[in-house]
């Protein structure tokens, strides 16, 4: 028998919108700080910041999702989170974050597709009602070939 246990998130609140991610996948949430600009980059990339000796991309999700059509920094924060496809190039992505984390259990029960969202956005995997909240999880395999493609053009 399968059971599916709960697991630790993080609710991570940006601009017009939530993201989720599980708590094991973000390895920080730092204070922003001005990014290095990348020349020739999509609005969604917001440029490059120090982390621990890394250059990081930093995105706004909003942007990239088309949840906002502008972002704003001021107040904000940037989680850093762990990249899936190609640790040894590119091992962490920040991402804009407006004020810190939430952390919260997630159990299946309380998952539940959001069908008043039927389209599909850029680096978003699934919209889901979590409590009351909405709530995205985004497709970092996809977020990561974008910000490849956008930093190497």
């Amino acid at each position: 028998m399968n059971t599916i246990r709960d697991i630790r998130g993080l609710m991570i609140l940006v601009s017009n919108g939530r993201v989720l991610l599980p708590n094991a996948s973000v390895a920080e949430v730092i204070t922003y700080a001005d990014p290095e600009r990348v020349p020739n980059a999509p609005d969604w990339l917001l440029g490059k910041v120090g982390w621990r000796g890394w250059r990081i991309p930093l995105i706004s999700f909003s942007l990239l999702a088309g949840m906002a059509l502008e972002e704003r920094t001021s107040g904000a924060k940037v989680a850093v989170v762990k990249a899936l496809d190609n640790p040894q190039k590119m091992p962490y992505v920040g991402m804009l974050t407006q004020g810190f984390p939430r952390l919260t259990t997630i159990s299946p029960d309380i998952l539940v597709p959001n069908l008043d969202f039927t389209g599909e956005r850029p680096g978003v995997l699934v919209n889901l009602m979590v409590r009351d909240d909405q709530v995205v999880i985004p497709d970092m395999h996809a977020i990561e070939s974008s910000i490849t493609q956008a930093l190497a053009a």
